[in-house]
């Protein structure tokens, strides 16, 4: 959705008939995706949570909780959630807000008069993505299971706290999705770093391609989000559960059974790298093939870490395309020119999103000395290449590592 939908959506707007985008490939990638989300969400209440439950696993609805259950989720609600929301009630002067990308939210519809007499009739509530979406609920209120409850439900339970005074007659929570790929013309811009970093902060808020919204959210609130979105019927998605399931991975952490975890993988040591032995010296005699992941990457750090600590090693050049912000390869790299190395870096700006971290360690080891480009103007750099130079009695011998 991120990437992709964003001109099949302009092109069913546009009433495009003819080329790659049309409205009949909106509504071929809208079947799809619906028949997709449809799938997901009757994997996860049909079987996840059952399994769960067998467990002694469960997210407690409102209604299934019992009176000290309700006490402490209020209790949490007054003491951790609601200094941090900020209820907006539209009007003129209060226009519907920037909805962030895939940010929780909830629609509300009200009955009555505010505090400063207005009858607005509709009110945004925005949850600060600070904020877990799941708590575990404590042993004194759950004694016997992992009982959890979700911070939409939390919310959900107490929007009239948010409205004193008034009616809340109907709501829903929702997401909005939003094209999130950085469109660059490269030949076109004198410093491609700048002007990545300037076109991530508005990232969150680009074009939106989907809406997310409770099952049992009314047409009048659905029709009202999809209008002000500017999205057509087919990109709206009645979904039977939390709007984001992603944000369910959080119970890996917060369960701790590792008797209801997969094994972990343990890559081995590369076959045919000796351990023990210098590897420049193995490369001298013949090639060596890893095979990632099944072969352990410790194999291709340890490589570079014997060529930053050899002195003989004059030259380390590395292409860089996902690394992440706790890197020991650019650690590495960044100490080889501690040691005085002349070190260059290909820096792929363009990872999608990824690009906040490469901008990070681009300026960092720049910062150091080390040169830094960024690929081929127009393509991707996407190999992961190593090539380390070497001084052996009077000549220069090269170490390389391609994948």
């Amino acid at each position: 959705f991120e990437v992709r939908a964003a001109p099949h959506i302009t092109a069913a707007k546009n009433g495009e008939t003819k080329g790659l985008y049309t409205e009949a490939s909106f509504e071929a990638l809208s079947a799809l995706a619906h028949d997709l989300v449809a799938r997901q969400y009757a994997l996860y209440n049909e079987s996840l949570v059952p399994a769960f439950a067998a467990q002694g696993i469960r997210i407690v609805p409102h209604g299934e909780r019992s009176e000290g259950q309700k006490r402490w989720v209020h209790d949490y609600f007054m003491r951790e959630v609601r200094p941090l929301l900020i209820p907006v009630g539209l009007d003129p002067a209060h226009p519907f807000p920037q909805v962030a990308n895939k940010s929780l939210n909830f629609i509300v519809r009200l009955k009555g008069r505010d505090a400063f007499g207005r009858e607005n009739e509709i009110a945004i509530v925005k949850v600060p993505r600070a904020l877990p979406r799941l708590i575990r609920m404590p042993p004194k209120v759950a004694p016997k299971e992992a009982l959890f409850v979700s911070l939409s439900s939390i919310v959900r339970a107490h929007l009239h706290d948010l409205f004193p005074g008034r009616e809340v007659t109907e709501f829903s929570q929702f997401r909005v999705t939003r094209h999130s790929d950085l469109a660059l013309d490269e030949e076109d811009v004198r410093n491609l770093r700048t002007a990545l970093r300037q076109g991530l902060q508005h990232r969150h808020y680009g074009q939106a391609v989907r809406l997310e919204v409770s099952a049992g959210c009314s047409v009048f609130l659905s029709d009202f989000l999809l209008e002000q979105f500017d999205l057509p019927g087919a990109a709206l998605y009645r979904v039977g559960g939390p709007v984001n399931l992603v944000r369910l991975t959080q119970l890996v952490d917060l369960v701790n059974d590792p008797a209801l975890l997969f094994p972990p993988w343990r890559s081995v040591w590369p076959r045919q790298m000796q351990p023990g032995v210098s590897i420049l010296e193995q490369l001298r005699h013949r090639d060596i093939l890893m095979h990632q992941p099944f072969e352990s990457f410790d194999g291709l750090l340890a490589f570079l870490r014997e060529a930053v600590n050899d002195p003989q090693v004059l030259v380390i050049k590395q292409t860089i395309y996902r690394t992440g912000s706790d890197s020991e390869l650019m650690d590495l790299l960044t100490e080889a020119v501690r040691r005085g190395k002349e070190v260059m870096a290909v820096v792929e700006l363009k990872a999608r999103f990824d690009e906040v971290a490469n901008i990070n360690w681009a300026e960092a080891l720049e910062s150091i000395g080390a040169q830094v480009v960024y690929g081929v103007v127009g393509l991707k750099t996407h190999a992961k290449m190593l090539l380390v130079t070497r001084r052996e009695g009077r000549q220069l011998r090269r170490y390389g590592h391609l994948s």
